[in-house]
């Protein structure tokens, strides 16, 4: 069995390397804040722990390398944009891995969102494998904003031995978004 201390971060790249095209530029940015000695953030970034693959690999290479990085990861983190739900291919085969096979907590995080109250409201937003395993129980999600102090307490605070409340609908309470200093 894997050591299982990684956060594994999925987004929707579009099939784009250009860091202001795709939702790339937030997983870009949770790597910045990392790295940044100013800002209160670490974490162990499961991509780093397995050898990369290039963006030509085959299908099966780049979902093998997936399995392997998700195998060693406590929780994933699913940055979910505007055209996440569109992604046919990586995502909705990382949310069935992470949950159907791992059974690891998901972080959701949202782009241009300050609080999130009522998680089923950012429900259009939802890929169609992450709707599914909420509907069916499944999925143990926490929705929060993409805001570096809320995503650093999701990740230290869930794993596959600690869930997030609320089954797939979890959310922050407003002691906590006061806490991040978003209330």
């Amino acid at each position: 069995m894997a050591y299982r201390n990684g956060t594994y971060i999925a987004f929707h790249a579009e099939g784009n390397s250009d860091p202001t095209a795709s939702d790339i530029r937030y997983y870009r940015t949770l790597k910045m804040w990392h790295t940044n000695d100013n800002i209160e953030f670490k974490f162990v970034n499961s991509h780093e722990k397995v050898a990369a693959v290039r963006d030509t690999s085959q299908a099966a290479t780049i979902k093998r390398s997936l399995r392997a990085r998700l195998d060693n990861s406590k929780n994933m983190v699913l940055i979910i944009g505007q055209r996440t739900r569109f992604d046919m291919d990586f995502v909705p085969y990382e949310i069935a891995y992470a949950v159907d096979t791992c059974r690891i907590p998901i972080i959701a995080t949202y782009p241009g969102q300050s609080v999130i109250r009522v998680s089923n409201a950012l429900r259009p937003l939802w890929p169609e494998a992450l709707r599914e395993r909420i509907d069916n129980g499944a999925a143990s999600v926490i929705h929060i904003p993409f805001n570096q102090k809320a995503i650093d307490d999701a990740i230290g605070q869930f794993s596959h031995n600690k869930l997030p409340f609320g089954g797939g609908i979890g959310i922050y309470s407003d002691d906590a978004y006061r806490s991040f200093g978003l209330l």
